[in-house]
């Protein structure tokens, strides 16, 4: 994510002079004269950091960092106060504040401070993505899984949208891998990953390698027939790979539908057992299937199919 600022004074030459600087040091900035103005602009956009003065009418910076930290944990916060404040360097630290200036500051001083927290924000991007990513495959893994899961299942409930579920599974994996060896298995999975990045919506689909050789895609915004164009798709392009020797895909479909009288995770919970017992329907029945769970509303021509 590039780096914008949001800058809060209430000091019309110190907000000009933090702006004159951003533009020097290339970051991309909007301003705001107060605590309660930059509210506003955090709810707006996404900023990566605040800079704020600590003197302020209506919300000062002490109020602000507090609103920040509870609200915008991934939002860094440096602190700008004048020597006789009565809050100090203590206090904006306990308080959440990645480092605090001293009015009067210079440019060098502003850029060592900026920059130092764009390198911690940098390497916790990098470790939570780590964290969150399947090394052989780089999609997301199982932990991430559960985590968008419950993210994106409400969200698609309140705003009204539908929401599926997709599980794939390798048919035959063991076989091919006692045949061909497992870095041939892994060069598999390793494509499968290639393959779903490939047929799905970057940055609105989520792609994960749910454990061993079974995958999972969340899919929000589309109805069934979509979502069976694009696990025809997946199949149709792992088909076309003649290396994969005798292994086929199944693949598992639900949407997601809330029930009265049941919590969010029992829910949530129902969704992934609909899915994967329509996955596992199809490998019964031979495997190279989509089926569709019974419950999910789809029309009949997108459901247990066997592609050729």
């Amino acid at each position: 994510m590039k780096t914008r600022i949001l800058l809060v004074d209430d000091d019309p030459f110190i907000l000009e002079m933090l702006k004159v600087s951003m533009t020097a040091l290339g970051h991309a900035f909007d301003t705001a004269m107060d605590g309660e103005a930059a509210k506003g602009k955090l709810k707006e956009g996404e900023f990566s950091m605040v800079l704020t003065d600590l003197t302020m009418p209506r919300c000062d910076g002490m109020q602000l960092l507090k609103h920040v930290k509870a609200e915008y944990p991934q939002v860094e916060v440096i602190v700008i106060t004048g020597h006789a404040e009565t809050h100090g360097y203590t206090d904006v630290i306990r308080a959440g504040a990645s480092d605090f200036i001293t009015k009067p500051f210079g440019m060098d001083e502003l850029e060592a401070k900026i920059s130092r927290v764009i390198r911690e924000q940098t390497l916790i991007r990098k470790l939570e993505h780590l964290s969150m990513c399947d090394m052989l495959t780089d999609l997301y893994n199982r932990r991430c899984f559960e985590l968008k899961l419950h993210e994106e299942v409400p969200r698609a409930h309140r705003q009204g949208y539908p929401v599926f579920l997709v599980l794939l599974d390798v048919d035959r994996f063991k076989e091919y891998n006692d045949e061909y060896g497992h870095q041939a298995g892994d060069r598999v999975l390793h494509d499968i990953g290639r393959i779903l990045v490939q047929c799905t919506r970057e940055n609105v689909d989520w792609c994960f390698r749910f454990g061993g050789d079974e995958f999972a895609i969340i899919i929000p915004y589309a109805n069934a027939a979509q979502v069976g164009l694009v696990a025809d798709r997946i199949q149709e392009r792992y088909g076309h790979e003649a290396r994969y020797g005798v292994t086929s895909l199944t693949i598992g479909l639900a949407q997601f539908f809330r029930r009265p009288d049941t919590s969010w995770p029992e829910d949530i919970a129902d969704l992934v057992a609909r899915a994967d017992k329509a996955l596992y329907s199809g490998k019964a029945q031979g495997g190279n299937r989509v089926i569709v769970d019974a419950s999910s509303p789809c029309p009949d021509e997108v459901v247990g199919r066997e592609i050729p």
